[in-house]
């Protein structure tokens, strides 16, 4: 999964029977006030996820596309950099072996690998046939070493993360999730590195996740060249560690990339612009002369750009007037969709009260109403919006389970709550709130995304909410750009943010709950979620993989260490004279197919 600010699953083939449920689609500007049927809007037509807003495309243009914050660190690979916008961006320019789609099922990348397919059941072994032409632009072909590369980084061992007394986090990879990458036996190239074999020593369903799906491959050859070592095998901790930190800090302006279009210049807290690599040897050719991701991070000022042509295409979070004034702009068309993005509160449990007291968690959740939540945020556009009652799965995905309404978290009962605290021995409850052993609870900080409408709503009613129990909480923004850095360093006592799935639940679960999990980022630990979640993974039944997720839920939901809100509506809007582009509410977003934008034919 991945944080998103504004506003981490990967290869159950359950995604398969997925649907993309829009709360509503229209365009601008028309005066008769009928929705437009046409671009975005045949979005709302079953089976049309994928094709919508599809035409011929003409030589020429250029678009503007907003992301909703700046990218400090560029190695999306890394706990720190593992955000949605640098996602978008590294998208564009750095290759995946497989690629989320809009209907939430998973295509293989043939311009990077003809083939991808498991040879054997025991062991486990997967092969990938590369793509002869396959080449970063500066003429070095993609072979075997960045896939090794790619596993020996990501696999916890090889490059083992920092320690804990090491807060700078100079030393070792911190990949965002270990999945998968933790069971692989080896990685070995043939056929003069254009095929890679790779051989599991546990087994692992989700497999189609590997080498990519929204975390691409970074070019091993400029990993040795800036740390040193003779191949991707043999590179040491210390070398791939200065490696992991070069990728960090660098825009991929500076090294070689492998995409449709080549990142010319990136200018920190404001754009990104992209032009067509002329070595690009795949089967679809860029039109547009120029692709730019414009930086703001004030979500309203996004329709005020849209309207004067500042920029072609937004994707903010939803907020209701938001919402109203894209529909006053002429030949624009837009879209909500619910994809497998989520909204959630999180404790952090290193805090030593917070992570000691049980009964305080579930007091806290019990008397927070997400009803009223919605009501007073999303609910005012997406009148469809529920309660989520998972950890693990969202409406419209095989094997979702309700586990968290029938314990009464999020139903804003407070008589519930208190007695969670005076039966553990709480005092002061109502006023001035103390542990058992008579320490004071709090203050507490809730930290959203700074410009976020909706985010700082959420935590104004946890605010109120847990003042009815005692608890004081002062609400502290961060930057837009700070997520990532904010997480990873446990710098909250509550948080609201997102997660932006891609379509593989298990090794989502591995990465978000397990112990260690790269995105667990308030220290989370029970051993029998760890077992379930591992025999989820490698479970080659779907059925069974879910059922064994929302076992695993069923326990973490008593823990009262995350508290889900709701599917997250994500809201696309465009220019209507520009073609192929479409929501993808994974975690690669609407950039996932820029080789196809441009001006309509």
């Amino acid at each position: 999964m991945r944080a998103q600010t504004s506003a981490l699953a990967r290869g159950f083939t359950l995604a398969a029977g997925l649907t993309l449920v829009l709360a509503a689609c229209g365009g601008g500007g028309d005066d008769d006030g009928e929705k437009s049927s046409a671009g975005l809007s045949a979005c709302s037509q079953e089976g049309k996820a994928n094709t919508c807003n599809s035409a011929e495309t003409k030589a020429g243009g250029s678009f503007t596309y907003t992301m909703e914050k700046n990218i400090q660190q560029w190695n999306v690979q890394d706990t720190n950099g593992n955000t949605f916008e640098n996602g978008e961006a590294l998208g564009v320019v750095l290759p995946s072996v497989f690629v989320p789609q809009p209907d939430f099922t998973v295509k293989l990348n043939t311009d990077l690998v003809t083939s991808a397919t498991q040879t054997s059941t025991s062991p486990q072994t997967f092969v990938y046939k590369i793509n002869p032409k396959a080449k970063w632009n500066d003429g070095t072909a993609i072979s075997a070493e960045d896939f090794i590369y790619y596993w020996r980084t990501n696999n916890g061992k090889d490059c083992p993360p920092p320690p804990k007394s090491d807060e700078s986090q100079t030393k070792g990879c911190l990949p965002q999730s270990t999945a998968g990458y933790d069971r692989i036996k080896s990685v070995k190239g043939s056929d003069g590195g254009k095929t890679v074999t790779v051989v599991m020593a546990k087994s692992y369903s989700d497999w189609k996740q590997l080498f990519g799906a929204g975390y691409p491959l970074y070019p091993a050859h400029i990993a040795m060249k800036v740390g040193g070592g003779k191949s991707a095998a043999t590179m040491t901790g210390t070398q791939m560690t200065k490696s992991w930190r070069y990728f960090g800090k660098t825009p991929p302006t500076e090294y070689a990339t492998a995409g449709p279009y080549l990142m010319k210049e990136w200018k920190d807290n404001d754009h990104a612009t992209f032009m067509p690599d002329p070595k690009w040897w795949g089967a679809r050719k860029p039109v547009l002369e120029r692709l730019i991701f414009k930086v703001i991070t004030d979500a309203t000022q996004e329709p005020i750009a849209l309207r004067n042509n500042e920029v072609q295409g937004i994707y903010p979070q939803p907020e209701v007037d938001l919402v109203k004034q894209i529909k006053d702009i002429p030949n624009v068309t837009y879209t909500i969709s619910n994809g497998l993005n989520w909204e959630h509160f999180d404790l952090n449990l290193h805090d030593p009260v917070i992570g000691k007291y049980k009964e305080l968690r579930l007091a806290m959740f019990t008397a927070l109403s997400v009803k009223d939540i919605m009501a007073k945020t999303v609910g005012q556009f997406d009148p469809k919006v529920k309660q989520l009652g998972s950890h693990m799965l969202v409406p419209g995905q095989a094997g979702y389970q309700d586990v968290v309404t029938a314990t009464g978290q999020g139903s804003g009962n407070l008589d519930k709550a208190k007695k969670y605290l005076t039966d553990a021995k709480f005092t002061g409850v109502g006023s001035a709130l103390n542990t058992p052993d008579g320490k004071g609870v709090g203050p507490f900080n809730c930290r959203y995304t700074t410009g976020n409408q909706v985010r700082q709503s959420e935590c104004q009613i946890l605010q109120s909410s847990l003042a009815e129990l005692g608890i004081k909480i002062n609400i502290k923004p961060i930057g837009a750009a700070d997520l990532g850095t904010v997480l990873a360093g446990h710098q909250y006592d509550i948080i609201v943010f997102a997660w932006v799935a891609s379509p593989f639940p298990g090794s989502n679960a591995q990465q978000a709950w397990m112990t260690g999990g790269g995105g667990n980022y308030g220290g989370y630990s029970n051993k029998k979620v760890d077992s379930l979640i591992s025999q989820a993974i490698e479970a080659t039944d779907s059925a069974k993989a879910a059922q064994l997720l929302n076992q695993a839920d069923a326990v973490m939901v008593k823990d009262a260490y995350v508290l889900p809100l709701y599917q997250k509506p994500t809201f696309l809007a465009v220019q209507n004279r520009y073609v192929n582009m479409r929501d993808n509410a994974t975690n690669v977003g609407p950039p996932y197919n820029t080789a196809e934008w441009g001006l309509k034919k």
